[in-house]
């Protein structure tokens, strides 16, 4: 008896067809550091040193986590890509930094080139969208290990910012105020909970139509995680120190992830008068019994950037972030604490 690599459950032939697929949406993506081709054993970009005095990289990795589940209940796999790409840039965003470059890391079963070139037309719309060139990946088709018709991806990118403009939050101290920058919806974080209080608990599909949402529940949940580039780039223009912090409001919620950015002795404290939670959150809540503070620990409650300026510079920043159609709201301050985030006017 003969065997050979596609008896094992791997198709070579698969993966070549998944790469020519692939080729040309991440061609369009190139921009003019890129030096290599994909099919090479590395990506090669060259960094133009005279746009930096002091340039720092920054890099990132991450996943969409099980959001992917609602992608496969509805058959659509044109946007975790956007999400994937997306969360990636705002992470390295809140350090001042812009996309370089990005690479995507796709594991299934069984590799099926068409689902493929869904996924990866979502990570290339992304690029492009960002600035950011796609210079390579790795497809793993990996028989047993994942249910039959499901995948996992994730994204690793490299930016880079002037290092006298990095953001780090060192200079945040008492009295600064918080502005907030409104999310797309769920983003990419909070979706076994999600899924499990509106499929299992409401018992609900993805095709449902959900009166207070305006559209079906599968659309709301795949809406994509938004980049905040477009609208936070030309900020930095206004020269460093403008921004004291970012935080990018993902996983752990408000609660988590503001404190990431605050220095010793700092708390920030948040007005939950200022904005109007999303339909969204309300079904969550409603439909799942979810406690409050579990609620702005595991989702981002219509929040998805936190800016942190000096009280004297926030009108100015939420009348530019106006400007660019983006409708910031000032969430809060910071105030003497230890690194922890407080709820006033709770309702």
């Amino acid at each position: 008896m003969t065997m050979d690599y596609r008896q094992s459950g791997v198709d070579i032939d698969a993966g070549n067809e998944t790469v020519r697929r692939i080729k040309s949406l991440a061609r369009g993506t190139f921009t003019p550091g890129v030096l290599s081709e994909i099919g090479s054993f590395g990506g090669l970009f060259k960094l133009d040193r005279d746009r930096y005095r002091e340039p720092v990289l920054v890099s990132s990795a991450d996943g969409v986590g099980t959001k992917l589940k609602v992608a496969f209940m509805m058959g659509r796999h044109d946007t975790v890509g956007a999400d994937l790409v997306n969360h990636c840039v705002n992470d390295i965003l809140v350090q001042g930094a812009e996309p370089l470059f990005f690479l995507d890391y796709l594991a299934t079963g069984r590799l099926l080139p068409a689902v493929a070139e869904q996924v990866v037309t979502g990570v290339a719309r992304a690029c492009r969208e960002n600035g950011c060139a796609l210079i390579g990946g790795e497809t793993a088709e990996m028989p047993g290990f994942y249910a039959d018709g499901e995948y996992d991806i994730a994204g690793f990118i490299v930016g880079v910012v002037d290092r006298p403009n990095l953001i780090d939050g060192r200079t945040i101290v008492p009295g600064d105020v918080l502005v907030g920058l409104r999310s797309s919806g769920l983003h990419t974080n909070g979706y076994s909970l999600a899924r499990r209080v509106f499929f299992d608990v409401a018992g609900w599909k993805p095709d449902t139509m959900v009166a207070e949402l305006g559209t079906t529940l599968g659309d709301a949940l795949l809406a994509t995680h938004r980049s905040y580039l477009p609208v936070v780039r030309p900020l930095f223009a206004r020269g460093a120190g403008t921004i004291k912090g970012l935080a990018h409001i993902t996983g752990g919620g408000i609660t988590e992830n503001l404190p990431r950015i605050l220095p010793a002795g700092c708390a920030a404290e948040i007005d939950r008068a200022a904005w109007s939670v999303p339909p969204l959150f309300r079904l969550l809540q409603q439909h799942g019994g979810i406690a409050t503070d579990e609620m702005f620990r595991a989702f981002n409650m219509g929040i998805g950037l936190i800016a942190t300026c000096a009280a004297r510079d926030a009108d100015r920043l939420v009348t530019d972030l106006a400007a660019a159609g983006e409708a910031a709201v000032r969430l809060g301050r910071i105030v003497a604490g230890d690194r922890a985030v407080a709820y006033v006017n709770t309702p």
